[in-house]
């Protein structure tokens, strides 16, 4: 069967991309770059298509070309810089099932959520009800997945904040500790989305796929905890309601400049209501229950890599931020200091001198925010390395004696070097 994966690239569309295709069914993958995509998965066949800008019936029908059946793994958590919920979970999927009921495309899987009401207090769960409605009221032979919280080989949201929280070193900081909170590991939803492209028993169904058993997220973060291998934490700190929500606004902040923080405001709204679901449904049509929490850890033993990430994907913001400030102050510092700067250019004088502190400085600047700026930090991580190569190859032609200075001017460059270099190794999402 020819099937279209939106969101062919992500978290959970790689893993059902890969799933049908071992399974023998051609895969037809939507992401933003195609390029990207086939670096990942080349042998499926991807079409590159932002799908916030697919919002009618005939943006899609060149995408839906010769497609037996559709699964929908695209979404985004939350508004920001490069998402638009209400285009890319509501108008553009209801635009896509008129444009499968007018090309005869009859099978659609919908990915959702538990908890997906368009009275919900988040913007996703309001955005995936009013797709998840609009598909029911279709002629299609659809089926509704609502996944918990979803583990797997990599991490992305809920799962990679669990993950960064269980690597806190001595302290175990947690909010919303006693938020309840079910487990479904990915192969169970990449063996749910395979059921419902094939089998006819999964047709018009909508199926929470979730765990049996319940978790409390401070539960869930401990056993964790185990899992990766880390030290036990010695105590563990209840976080405020209140701090909580200042760091979510944070989070909120970054996602506007282009930042997809896993701690927003979305996040902590759905985990005080809780992560859960009816697992009745899934137990009755499959004839088993999905995997617990504990077979789940048991199937992916932790690795180096996963500590690795977890602690990483901790230390990022911080590297950033501290990366960041860094440039702007050297820029800010030279501007205020500017004749002390100028008077410290050797092999330069008069107004050439003052252009080239000047320009500098700026430059500085201009890479510091251009980090926290999500689109551009890659290139200004790798714009820091090539000035600072730049600053010491001039350094050393004009005033060497620096290489040996006691406050080391020449020599505190290079960890800042060092450190972009890493910050740029980082910055890959998916």
């Amino acid at each position: 069967m020819r099937v279209l994966v939106l969101g062919g690239y992500g978290f959970i569309g790689h893993e059902v991309c890969r799933r049908l295709i071992t399974r023998g069914h051609a895969v037809i993958a939507i992401g933003r770059s195609t390029r990207y995509g086939r670096r990942f998965a080349p042998e499926a066949e991807w079409r590159g298509a932002d799908i916030a800008t697919l919002t009618t019936p005939e943006h899609w029908a060149p995408l839906i070309h010769g497609v037996q059946a559709v699964v929908n793994a695209s979404g985004a958590l939350q508004d920001g810089l490069r998402d638009n919920l209400a285009a890319v979970q509501d108008r553009a999927i209801r635009a896509l099932v008129a444009a499968c009921e007018a090309g005869g495309v009859r099978r659609f899987v919908q990915i959702s959520a538990p908890g997906a009401d368009t009275s919900s207090d988040t913007s996703f769960l309001q955005t995936k009800a009013a797709a998840d409605n609009a598909l029911k009221a279709s002629t299609l032979d659809w089926v509704v997945l609502r996944p918990g919280l979803v583990w797997g080989r990599t991490a992305f949201g809920g799962t990679a904040l669990v993950r960064m929280l269980s690597a806190f070193p001595v302290l175990q900081p947690i909010v919303l500790a006693e938020s309840r909170v079910q487990m479904v590991d990915i192969e169970d939803v990449c063996a749910a989305v395979e059921a419902s492209v094939e089998s006819a028993v999964f047709v018009r169904q909508d199926i929470d796929l979730v765990e049996p058993t319940t978790h409390s997220l401070a539960e869930l973060i401990a056993r964790v905890r185990v899992w990766h291998g880390f030290a036990p934490a010695r105590a563990e700190l209840r976080v405020p309601g209140v701090v909580g929500a200042l760091m979510a606004s944070a989070g909120d902040l970054a996602g506007w400049l282009g930042w997809r923080s896993p701690l927003r405001t979305t996040s902590l709204r759905s985990m005080a209501s809780g992560v859960t679901g009816d697992s009745t449904a899934w137990r009755a049509l499959s004839g088993a229950d999905a995997a617990s929490l504990d077979a789940m850890l048991l199937r992916r033993p932790a690795v180096r890599q996963d500590r690795v990430f977890a602690r990483t994907q901790l230390l990022l913001p911080l590297i950033v931020l501290c990366l960041a400030a860094y440039w702007i102050a050297s820029g800010v510092i030279g501007l205020w200091r500017l004749n002390d700067a100028v008077a410290a250019q050797a092999g330069a004088t008069g107004d050439w001198a003052h252009k080239l502190v000047i320009g500098g400085a700026v430059v500085d600047i201009a890479l510091g925010l251009g980090l926290l700026w999500r689109p551009w930090a890659r290139a200004a991580c790798l714009g820091m390395i090539a000035l600072t190569g730049a600053y010491l190859i001039f350094g050393t032609a004009f005033t060497p004696h620096l290489w040996v200075d006691p406050l080391g001017p020449f020599v505190k460059t290079l960890p800042a070097a060092i450190l972009a270099l890493v910050c740029a190794a980082l910055l890959e999402e998916r």
